[in-house]
């Protein structure tokens, strides 16, 4: 790539003085305007300073290379600058780096994907070079250092890639599987690029497994990442790498500093690739970053709701199907007739949600803490929770019993020379439901019936008083406070819960709160869209229809750049609207998914219903839209009493 093409002498600064970071970007980013290179300097400039806010554009050796992606640029581009005096306060990954040399991307919005990471990383190749960089320093003026960009490419380039013979492998999974595991994966990805290391990541979401790492990749990896906030999917094939170990959010903001670890961790001894081992047979003794057992328990559970969700999703809605066309079309005789077309269809959907809901709940956390052996167990531990009357509760212990106990089975019973297949495939999960069977029925099962029923009871006597305003409220702040993450998800869980026992207030608050983050977004970009920038705008126009859908993981990119600011303002909205649903008694016995919740409503008549829930959702949503664009407003204000 010929780095001349994509910028001109009358784009380069030599020997300038700037006392801050912003003072460099302004400079640069107004050169980029008057070459013609960009629609709006102010629109590409605050692009540039959102993103200074993800992550650090500082690299080390007093280099800097700060990047924005906007509609106002109107053709990729950069600028440089070499500084008379060099600057210690640019966030970077060395902390003391003293950035000397900059470098201001300015790339197309529609060729973020391609030209964006092809001159990062050919950048990041290059000045990795020590005599190339000092070069570029060493310039006397501008058509010096615009000569010299291109000067003895291939062999800085050759010493550079063999500095960096690096294979990282990554894998992103989070428990819904939408939106952290691909925003996840699309950061390590960059980040990998701009430091110019070999990175492969594997998403784990909502569509299966995708971009699996392959054998040659495998082999070939010094260490490997995991990104993650369930289980990891055959887990066993990465046992021979060091690993680095993080939630799935940490790559949205310090994605260098994780991959700057991995190549740190690469330098101990990995062990032999063995292909032929199932990570239902094998441990991971070498690893050096075990989880602790309250990590454990949290990752357990949010595994189990993340495989959960689709045997709910799908149950709901052919239930709630079977409900509505006897509603519409007055076949609600048919619907109560055994073994008609319309009862097996409903006997379907409540199948799946009174018989296969809590074994898959069970099943899949114990497989997050010991792997496939505690599939049977699991399973099994969820159908006992069934029969003795536990429900949602019982399910969650049967799964982390099951999960602990093969767990510990596997330590003491390893499996090894011939019999190895016999106790992988026979000891464990027979063993393992016999004794977890018996404990579940046997030694627990009065108990946590009785915990099961006290928690219903409770529950019932909130209907219609200030218990049930709290309780909405919280269940509001939950579902806001990480759109999508383990806080939300927990209240998922006993919102479910709540409805397996008969209470279908929660889970309709729940719904209605779901629309608040979306639709806030939506009404502030569009709005206040003076306040906000392009891509905000166009974030905005968007996510509304994810909020119908019950979606909250379309405020996220709204988030992220300011979540001191943005998400208070949602859980200000969302605590009101799950109180007043909580309050007026609305109920949903269907877990369903947005709007589509409206014609299975129930507490009031039908219309009333729909009134409520949905006006509640609106309400909500106005008053986040009113903190969103008056935190921004204020911020905005801020920023230009600082800059003046």
């Amino acid at each position: 790539m010929e780095l001349k093409q994509l910028t001109s002498p009358s784009l380069i600064s030599v020997g300038i003085e700037c006392r801050s970071k912003e003072e460099v970007i302004r400079a640069l980013t107004k050169q980029l305007f008057e070459a013609g290179k960009l629609y709006s300097e102010e629109e590409f400039l605050l692009a540039v300073l959102d993103r200074e806010k993800l992550s650090a554009t500082g690299i080390e050796g007093g280099l800097a290379i700060p990047h924005g992606k906007s509609k106002a640029v109107k053709e990729a581009a950069f600028a440089v600058a070499t500084l008379k005096k060099p600057l210690s306060g640019w966030k970077s990954i060395d902390p003391n780096n003293e950035v000397q040399l900059v470098f201001l991307l300015a790339i197309p919005e529609v060729e973020g994907g391609s030209t964006h990471l092809k001159l990062l990383s050919e950048l990041s190749t290059r000045l990795m070079n020590p005599s190339y960089k000092e070069q570029l320093l060493d310039s006397r003026d501008q058509l010096e250092l615009y000569n010299n960009l291109d000067f003895k490419e291939e062999q800085s380039a050759a010493r550079v890639q063999t500095k960096l013979d690096k294979v990282i492998l990554a894998v992103t999974a989070c428990p819904a599987g939408i939106a952290h595991t691909y925003m996840a994966a699309e950061a390590l990805t960059k980040a990998g690029e701009e430091l110019g290391v070999n990175i492969f990541v594997e998403k784990q979401g909502a569509n299966g497994v995708e971009d699996k790492h392959s054998t040659e990749h495998l082999k070939k990896a010094d260490a490997v990442i995991f990104a993650n906030d369930v289980a990891i999917k055959d887990e066993a094939r990465f046992a021979h790498l060091p690993k680095v170990k993080t939630s799935v959010a940490a790559p949205l903001k310090n994605a260098k500093e994780i991959i700057q670890k991995a190549i740190e961790a690469s330098e101990h001894p990995k062990g032999e690739y063995n292909p032929s081992v199932s990570d239902g047979n094998l441990t991971d003794p070498d690893s050096t970053d075990k989880k602790s057992w309250k990590t454990e328990i949290k990752d357990s559970l949010l595994t189990g709701i993340s495989y959960m969700i689709p045997v709910i999703i799908a149950g709901g809605m052919t239930l709630a199907a079977a409900v509505f066309i006897s509603q519409a079309f007055g076949l609600q005789e048919l619907y109560n007739t055994e073994g008609s077309w319309l009862w097996l269809l409903r006997q379907l959907g409540g199948g799946l949600l009174g018989q296969l809901m809590v074994p898959v709940l069970a099943a899949y956390m114990a497989y997050s803490i010991a792997d496939k052996p505690a599939l049977g167990p699991g399973f099994e531990a969820g159908l006992a929770a069934n029969l003795i009357g536990s429900g949602f509760l019982g399910g969650m212990l049967g799964g982390l019993l099951a999960g602990y106990f093969l767990k510990w089975l596997k330590k003491k019973v390893q499996p090894k020379g011939t019999f190895a297949g016999f106790v992988s495939f026979w000891v464990y999960p027979v063993v393992g439901t016999l004794v977890v069977g018996s404990i579940m029925l046997f030694v627990v099962g009065k108990p946590l019936a009785w915990v099961n029923t006290s928690l219903t009871t409770w529950l019932d006597s909130l209907s219609g008083t200030t218990n049930a305003l709290i309780l909405g409220a919280i269940i509001g702040a939950m579902v806001s406070s990480d759109l999508g993450g383990p806080i939300n998800k927990a209240a998922y869980a006993f919102c479910i819960a709540a409805m397996a026992n008969g209470n279908f207030i929660p889970y309709a608050a729940f719904a209605s709160v779901k629309m608040v983050s979306a639709f806030s977004v939506t009404g502030a970009a569009m709005i206040g869209k003076q306040y906000f920038n392009k891509e905000e705008q166009e974030i905005g126009k968007q996510t509304w229809l994810l909020g119908l859908a019950g979606i909250t993981e379309g405020a996220i990119p709204f988030a992220i750049s300011a979540p001191l600011r943005v998400i208070p303002s949602l859980i200000v909205g969302s605590a009101i609207t799950g109180a007043i649903v909580a309050y007026l008694g609305i109920g949903l016995n269907v877990p369903g998914a947005g709007i589509f919740s409206l014609a299975l409503l129930e507490g009031k008549p039908l219309l009333l219903a729909g009134f409520i829930w949905l006006g509640s959702a609106i309400l909500g949503a106005i008053i986040s839209t009113f903190l969103l664009i008056t935190t921004r407003k204020s911020k905005l204000k801020k920023q230009n009493k600082i800059t003046v």
